[in-house]
């Protein structure tokens, strides 16, 4: 009760300090904190701006956008809206609703607000690139004579050039023109990777050292079998964790986190407090408390590196490691335009290293806890899913339904890289798909092939 009073005091004196400052202020430090990544400062500035009755475009459209990364995305498309009615012409506002009408699979209502986007603005490289990754109708192919015009690019940024060479390949390995669009995905990814430093060592600084706090003997804490199970999907990007997240949520008693990032933060905050609190609980009050009855997934994917932390530490884990062809994988993380926390995806080279990293990581958890970690072939699954699926739902323990089979019929929002082909049936049309640039691999080839293991893939 006391520790409910002093929060209760501490809001109202956030308060009366927030009500002393004038709307530019409140502006002003909302946006600092925004851009600083603190994003809990800056939701209270927004919060007290709109409590307050105060209207300006800028701050629906940020809050908004910190909703739709909380998963929130009701809620955020009625921020984002409201912008756009404050400043019909606002182009952002167009582009970012249309990211979260796709998330809702509203696919064709996206395609309209990234074309409204750029009718607003046709400078606007983002809108064309978020274009360039949907099945586009006929009607609105106008763009991309833009898009490939010598013109475009002249007095771009850096960050529009890469965008547009992104869009390019994009629009190419439509057409199957692969030789043209390897020829974008060099220039896209030489342009990022100068502007944002690959972070390959870091990561596997990061692996390592959490392979050593996994080994230390405090970890090992007996579990309570009657919690629900806390499901972790890991693996590299672009791996098929989406499509494992949306069969295991077919489930009704299923509530899927999507990527949120909420288990190394419990583990950094456990830190901090030299372990006197339990790691499982600070876990759930960052995801809510009131899930411990209920089943949910996870699948922020480099948990992976926290695999052995999970497994000792939260009750009734279960942790499915995706992997597929690792040259198939590579390529897919090339081609695809990160937003940001895979910087490496930029380099082939790095792109093999960090593989095979996580791969040799996962080996030595799998050891370790052979009962909590599930190893699922992407490849396998997708060429024989009544198999694999049924034993993926064995495996959790689960009665079978038919239901899991069919993963593109969900009505969950998906907020991912795979947004789009998760509203597919299941095929294995990806398979394979490395072949049509082997030419540009070859880094990344030569990398795979010093392990002993992949020698005998077929190049």
């Amino acid at each position: 009760m006391k520790e409910f009073d002093e929060k209760k005091n501490l809001k109202n004196i956030e308060k009366k300090l927030l009500s002393n400052l004038s709307k530019n202020e409140i502006i002003s430090k909302a946006f600092k904190y925004h851009l600083q990544g603190n994003i809990t400062e800056a939701s209270k500035y927004y919060e007290f701006f709109i409590n307050q009755g105060f209207k300006d475009h800028r701050i629906f459209l940020n809050s908004g956008e910190i909703l739709k990364d909380l998963g929130r995305l009701k809620e955020a498309e009625i921020w984002i809206r409201r912008a756009i009615l404050l400043k019909p012409d606002y182009a952002i506002a167009h582009n970012n609703l249309g990211n979260i009408l796709r998330a809702k699979n509203k696919l064709k209502e996206a395609e309209s607000c990234y074309c409204k986007a750029i009718a607003l603005n046709p400078d606007f490289t983002k809108a064309y690139y978020n274009l360039s990754t949907l099945t586009f109708t006929d009607e609105n192919k106008i763009w991309q004579k833009k898009l490939f015009s010598e013109s475009f690019r002249k007095n771009k940024s850096k960050n529009d050039q890469f965008n547009i060479f992104f869009a390019r390949a994009n629009i190419l390995h439509k057409r199957k023109n692969y030789k043209e669009s390897a020829k974008c995905l060099k220039l896209a990814n030489q342009l990022k990777i100068s502007i944002h430093p690959s972070n390959s060592d870091s990561l596997i600084k990061k692996s390592k050292l959490l392979l050593n706090e996994s080994n230390k003997a405090n970890l090992n804490l007996t579990k309570q079998k009657n919690n629900p199970q806390s499901i972790f999907i890991v693996g590299m990007p672009r791996s098929g964790t989406t499509l494992v997240e949306s069969i295991i949520s077919m489930n009704s008693e299923v509530l899927d986190l999507g990527e949120i990032n909420a288990f190394e933060r419990s583990f950094k905050e456990w830190k901090a407090k030299k372990g006197k609190v339990n790691l499982f609980d600070l876990y759930m009050q960052r995801i809510n408390k009131e899930l411990k009855s209920i089943i949910t997934t996870n699948k922020w994917l480099y948990n992976y590196q926290y695999s052995g932390i999970i497994a000792s530490q939260i009750p009734n884990s279960k942790i499915i490691h995706c992997y597929r062809n690792p040259l198939d994988n590579i390529l897919s993380i090339y081609r695809t335009n990160f937003a940001n926390d895979n910087e490496y995806s930029s380099s082939l080279i790095d792109c093999a290293i960090i593989y095979l990293d996580h791969k040799q990581i996962m080996k030595e958890y799998k050891k370790r806890f052979p009962e909590n970690i599930y190893d699922l072939n992407y490849d396998v699954l997708v060429t024989n899913p009544d198999k694999e699926i049924k034993s993926l739902i064995n495996w959790l323990g689960w009665k079978w339904n038919k239901a899991y089979l069919k993963p593109h019929l969900s009505k969950r929002s998906v907020f991912t890289a795979s947004d789009v082909q998760i509203r597919s049936k299941i095929n294995s049309k990806s398979i394979g798909g490395w072949k049509n640039y082997k030419e540009m691999l070859k880094p990344a080839m030569e990398i795979i092939t010093k392990i002993d293991k992949y020698k005998d893939l077929k190049y």
